[in-house]
């Protein structure tokens, strides 16, 4: 559970932006999206599949000389 100490001085908008920076770099939002439905077994492998087609692809993508 993410939280926040804040001074006297922080104002609200300070706070919240704190606890939204917070709640990314604990990867909250990423969890509850992808706990949002359920996927099947099959459906799990092969998006892994396709992302991992995708890192290969870009690692091995060469860029033209300027």
């Amino acid at each position: 559970m993410p939280f926040v100490r804040i001074g006297d001085n922080d104002s609200f908008e300070n706070a919240l932006r704190k606890f939204k920076k917070q709640c990314e770099r604990e990867g909250i939002l990423s969890e509850i999206k992808k706990r949002e439905h359920y996927d099947k077994p099959s459906v799990k492998k092969k998006k892994k599949a396709i992302a991992a087609r995708k890192k290969a692809l870009k690692r091995t993508k060469v860029y033209p000389a300027r």
